[in-house]
This record gives structure tokens, sequence and C-alpha cells, in this order.
């Protein structure tokens, strides 16, 4: 009797080990079922996901996240350093595969792209690049990072130039200059092609021209209001003002200081980052003419990051992607009608044409990034 009930204990016992087993089998195979369907992740960290340009980016990486399945999350870090670097450690704690950011200073870089190492998430850069000739540090770690995908960027020093050659052509010879963070990376390569743009019209002209050195608005409209007032007190003469971005609040705030102080249309005013009523701006002579149309830069970087975690984009460790963005150029109201009818009106990809990029080998996107145009647009449509 006692061995029969040990034998029935034995065989009951070896039954719930069975079903044990067989449910942690189950709950295995559920589990890699739901990392298998699992959504990539992509953190956007961003200056600001709300004003003019960064409202812009956020509405072309939306689209491309529903086009593509992808989950987006936004960190708005203002372009304050700690807040620029603990946004990769929020990002990488909230789960995401990748993230896409717009630094400010390039020594920020070190620690989000360790942030990023340690976490094994990928990461590029939108409207900024790391100089190996300023920040060689900085670059020899994004270059050996198996996490560091890539930059894209604009040709800033070309867009100097070309800004300051508009105002001098028409006309204007005492050009006050508005920066927003002192440092910035981009605000220096902008800085460095309006001064080669005057150098270079001064070499060849005899109506000379003057840069005066930069004073800074910060990020919102406030400040770019108190910053314009107080170069046009100290500077009644000049003639035009170079409000260099920060995505568009500083120049809202500055056009603000300039009508209040009744010098509008009697300073000419350009900028970069395109302001929500450009159009109206060039009709008022609030505007004299701006670059930008650019807001499809960050979308690029969505792109390489989710090829990246897709595995379809190798990352090397003796390199990155750089690819270079055109900018657009508006400086009449015709102009900005051709623009805002592909730009503003209506992206200028749509869902089929983004899943289509997605697809692309990184060479092929770096072909398609540099054709992006009011005719590129309208050839597609």
């Amino acid at each position: 009797m006692k061995k029969l009930i040990k034998l029935v204990c034995a065989v009951a016992l070896l039954g719930a080990m069975f079903v044990s087993c067989s449910k942690k089998q189950a709950a295995g195979a559920s589990s890699s079922n739901a990392s298998d369907s699992k959504k990539i992740k992509i953190g956007v960290s961003i200056w600001s996901s709300t004003d003019t340009l960064g409202s812009q980016c956020k509405r072309i990486i939306d689209e491309a996240a529903k086009a593509l399945d992808v989950q987006v999350m936004y960190v708005d870090q203002g372009h304050i350093s700690e807040n620029v670097t603990s946004s990769a450690e929020t990002l990488s704690a909230a789960g995401c595969d990748g993230i896409i950011i717009c630094n400010s200073a390039s020594a920020e870089m070190t620690s989000v792209i360790n942030t990023c190492n340690q976490n094994k998430v990928y990461c590029a850069q939108f409207f900024r690049i790391i100089s190996k000739d300023a920040n060689p540090n900085e670059y020899a770690l994004a270059a050996k990072s198996p996490y560091f995908v890539g930059a894209v960027h604009e040709n800033e020093v070309e867009n100097g130039k070309k800004l300051v050659t508009i105002l001098a052509e028409k006309g204007n010879k005492k050009i006050a200059l508005e920066g927003w963070e002192a440092g910035d990376a981009t605000f220096l390569l902008r800085w460095e092609g309006y001064k080669k743009g005057v150098e270079d019209w001064n070499a060849s002209h005899s109506d000379k021209i003057e840069l005066l050195e930069p004073q800074y608005g910060g990020t919102t409209s406030d400040t770019g209001r108190s910053t314009a007032e107080a170069i046009i007190n100290a500077n009644p003469d000049i003639d035009a003002l170079i409000v260099a971005g920060g995505g568009g609040d500083t120049l809202v705030g500055a056009l603000a200081a300039i009508e209040s102080m009744g010098k509008k249309g009697k300073i000419a005013v350009v900028s970069t980052d395109f302001l929500a009523d450009l159009d109206e701006q060039l009709k008022s002579g609030g505007m004299a003419a701006e670059s930008g149309g650019h807001y499809c830069d960050p979308l690029i970087a969505f792109m390489l990051v989710y090829n990246a975690i897709k595995g379809n984009y190798a990352v090397s460790t003796d390199g990155f992607y750089d690819v270079n963005f055109p900018y657009l150029y508006v400086a009449s109201p015709e102009d900005y009608a051709a623009y805002a009818k592909y730009f503003v009106d209506a992206l200028p990809y749509n869902a089929e044409e983004l899943k289509a990029m997605a697809a692309l080998s990184e060479k092929d996107l770096e072909v398609a990034t540099a054709k992006l145009s009011i005719e590129d647009v309208k050839s597609r449509r």
C-alpha cells in the first residue's frame, strides 16, 4: 500500500513538473512573439517641438513614424546643455531603440554618445555635425562608436555667405547680428559664413559693408525682442539685421522690437528658419529674405537611425554617415508662394514616398536628400 502511494505521488509530481515546464515554454514563446512584434521606438531630442521650425520638424517625423509604424517620443531640451545630455538618458531609460538629437554644443555629444553606447541605442544628429578639426575628441568618440550612426546638416558657411550677399545686393551697409546661444556649433558656422560674405563682397566692390559683433538673444521671443532692442539702441544707424536662427521665436521677438521702434522697412532683416507668416512679412517689408525649408533634415536622421535599428545600414567604428541637406532661399512673395504650395500646405513627401525612402540604400538616401527642392516635389506630384 505504501509503495502504491509513493508511486502515485511520484507520478503526480512528474505531471506537475511537466505542466510547469510546458507553461514556461509557452510563456517563453509568448515573450518571443511579443518581442518580435514590438514596435521600433525612436526618441527625438529637440530644442522645441512647438516653435515654428520645431513644429515643422515634428510634423514630418510624425508622418514618417505613422507610415513606418514606429513609436516616437519627444524631449524638448531648450538647447540647455544639462538638458541636452539628460535627454539622451531619459530617452534611453524610456526604452528607445534609437535617438535623433539636435544638440547645442559639440561637447555635449561626449555624454550623449557614451549614454547611447552604454544602453545600445543608435544615435544620429540633425542640424548638426561634430567637426573633426574643431572638436577632435568628440569626433574620435563618434567615429569609433558602434551606435553613432551619423549626422545630417546644412552647409552653414555657404548659407551665411548667401544671406550677407542678399543684403549687400539690396544696398545695405551696416549689418547687426543677433545669435541665439554663444558657442552653438551651428551658429559658429553661420557666423563664419557671414564674415566670409562681408570679406568677399568688400574685396570686389567699392561700396563696403560692415558686420557688427554678435549679441545673443536666446531661443524665446521675449529674449529675442529685448536683445534686438538693445542692439538698435546701441547702433541706431544700422540698416540691416541678421537674426541667425534659434528655431524661429528669436526672430519673432526681433521683428516685434523693430516694428515697435518704428524701424519696420528701414532695417532689412534676413534669417534662417522660415516663419509661419513669412509671406506676409515679405509683403510688408518686415523680412528681406530668409533661408529655410530644411525641416526635413531630421527626417533623414530618422531614416538613418531606423535603418540602423533594422540592420539595413552598417554602423562603422571608423567613421559615420555625413549627409548634407539643401537650404531653400526665399526673397520675395512669389518665391514664398511656390514654397508654400509644396512645403506648407502639404508635406514634400507622402506616406508611400516615405515608405520608399525607408527602403533606400544609404547612398541613395543621400542622393534623394540632395535633390529635395520645389522642382523635385513638383516632379513627384
